[in-house]
């Protein structure tokens, strides 16, 4: 079973991007789950979402603990949540920043990735809303889902041109990360 752990604010569609990445699971035929985790709830303020993802039924129903991978909506979270907390130590960092991974001096063994989501969200959509950058350049990263999946998600939710300018977003992170592949 695959555990993924997303961090980020009130407002920055968290948990849209853990269902997002659950309904496309289901696409590509696995079984998932996804769920919020809310302190206080008002926007800006720190929030986390669950997904899992297997190839059998998840009967698991707490928090996810150990992730293989996290998403991380705000880097400025690095500094007042301990986001690395329990993540397995050859799992993935993926961190919305402007930043080059290792700017960030993260004290892990994982892999740490970053994309500047935020960036692309105000160009592309319009909005400072980074989940649908964060989720295409997580499935293109990883692989454990497809980007057509996800993007047959958004559609589906957000249909019309707000699903058209998300779906943009997600292929213009899935491009910056193909890239940087290419260049490794």
């Amino acid at each position: 079973m695959i555990e993924i752990r997303i961090h980020g604010r009130g407002g920055q569609g968290n948990v849209a991007a853990a269902e997002l990445l659950a309904i496309a699971a289901f696409k590509d035929g696995k079984f998932a789950q996804a769920f919020p985790s809310f302190g206080a709830e008002r926007v800006g303020a720190p929030v986390m979402a669950f997904v899992r993802i297997d190839d059998k039924k998840i009967r698991v129903r707490e928090e996810v603990r150990f992730p293989d991978y996290l998403i991380v909506q705000d880097q400025y979270l690095l500094d007042s949540v301990p986001v690395l907390d329990g993540l397995k130590p050859h799992g993935l960092v993926l961190i919305n920043a402007d930043k080059r991974p290792e700017e960030l001096q993260l004290q892990t063994t994982a892999t740490v990735e970053t994309i500047p989501a935020t960036e692309i969200a105000i160009e592309i959509i319009g909005r400072p809303i980074p989940n649908a950058i964060m989720i295409g350049a997580f499935c293109s990263l990883t692989g454990l889902v497809s980007l057509e999946a996800v993007q047959q998600a958004i559609m589906e939710k957000f249909p019309g041109s707000v699903g058209k300018n998300n779906v943009a977003a997600l292929e213009r992170a899935h491009e910056i990360i193909q890239k940087r592949k290419e260049h490794a």
